[in-house]
């Protein structure tokens, strides 16, 4: 008899360790916060509006490829607007960046894009080389050129990054120290000042935490 009272404690003890288990891994793995969304909200029809989100583009990156929206697919990524020949703000943003890209370049889910305001000068061959400089040979961090008009509208009305109006013609030029942080929504998730260390401990603690937010979406959804 004293048998059987151990093994019916026993089966109900099993499945109340269980579910603490899965609590506590719950409690653990969800994140304790999440990060705000920026930008002014579009109305998509009537009564339905969304965050602030990229549009669509199409650039050339140094390995010669076309990147768009598609290439960035199911991407968190950081963006930045610089140009290879700037002796001032540019080497600083982009050494920092190095730590982003050392910090996350086994993680599938991330990658770093920078596009150039100065195309002219910034082409293909041009911006593979300052990639090499940074010790960057994978696609994890793209460089990219384009048609200026579309680099600096983008910058101005997509990223958020320069509040400056212009139209990206011969005198127009941006000269921006932020970078932004965009999720796989393509929705802008943080604003970072890329000159500064401790905005880039930020950085790499708020891209931690939106790959964490991703995961428990995903582990939850099923």
């Amino acid at each position: 008899m004293k048998g059987k009272i151990n093994y019916y404690w026993l089966l109900i003890l099993i499945p109340v360790i269980f579910i603490a288990w899965y609590l506590f891994r719950e409690k653990q793995d969800k994140p304790l916060t999440y990060l705000a969304y920026f930008g002014p909200k579009h109305a998509l029809k009537v009564n339905d509006t969304t965050y602030h989100f990229i549009p669509d583009f199409e650039f050339t990156s140094q390995f010669n490829e076309k990147v768009t929206q598609e290439t960035l697919k199911n991407k968190i990524y950081v963006t930045e607007y610089f140009f290879t020949t700037c002796q001032s703000i540019c080497p600083v943003m982009n050494t920092n960046l190095e730590r982003v890209y050392k910090e996350f370049k086994d993680k599938p889910e991330f990658m770093i894009v920078s596009h150039t305001v100065d195309p002219e000068m910034d082409t293909v061959p041009v911006l593979m080389e300052y990639a090499k400089k940074h010790g960057v040979v994978s696609k994890k961090w793209l460089f990219l050129t384009g048609e200026k008009p579309k680099l600096y509208d983008i910058a101005r009305k997509g990223y958020l990054l320069n509040a400056e109006e212009g139209t990206g013609d011969a005198e127009d030029f941006i000269h921006t120290q932020n970078f932004a942080l965009i999720d796989k929504e393509k929705h802008i998730r943080g604003f970072y000042d890329g000159t500064d260390s401790l905005e880039i401990n930020r950085l790499i603690q708020d891209v931690k935490l939106l790959l964490k937010e991703y995961d428990y979406k995903e582990r939850t959804a099923h």
